[in-house]
């Protein structure tokens, strides 16, 4: 099972967003949704192919509404993000699942009284000997987010 997960725009409510829209509401009405961030929408797919496609069909919701495409297949890591370039990339066979762990980007999650974590300020970074740096972009930040980038994301 792979999981979804979209990251709404600071200026958007995202659910209310994706599910007051027919096309959208129709395309996520069979999956159960559940918000693992703060502003977010996430879901469990069949696979990573049907994730890729899945969000294929969300595009112009996605490219209107949201900051942050994330993809977590266990196939490739049970913990850590996939965006949805490398995503896409590993489904296409274009990579590599055991060549995506190099370059990543670190949210720091701050933690509300109530409600799911937010994730802030993405710090860019590169393994060295199999381990990341720890995210310092934020004192108050004791958890963080890895999120794996393709190279070509991690240098633009």
């Amino acid at each position: 099972m792979t999981d979804v997960c979209l990251i709404g725009s600071s200026d958007v409510v995202l659910r209310y967003e994706l599910l007051s829209r027919e096309t959208s509401r129709e395309a996520l009405s069979t999956y159960d949704l559940w918000e693992p961030y703060e502003n977010a929408i996430a879901l469990r797919t069949v696979s990573l192919g049907a994730a890729v496609s899945l969000l294929n069909d969300l595009d112009w919701y996605i490219v209107r509404f949201v900051d942050e495409v994330l993809v977590r297949e266990p196939s490739v890591d049970d913990e850590e993000w996939l965006s949805r370039g490398l995503a896409t990339a590993v489904r296409n066979d274009a990579v590599a699942p055991a060549e995506t762990d190099q370059f990543c980007k670190l949210y720091g999650l701050l933690d509300p009284e109530d409600g799911p974590p937010e994730p802030v300020e993405p710090l860019f970074a590169q393994r060295v000997d199999g381990e990341l740096p720890a995210y310092d972009l934020r004192p108050e930040v004791e958890e963080t987010m890895v999120v794996r980038v393709s190279e070509e994301e991690f240098a633009g």
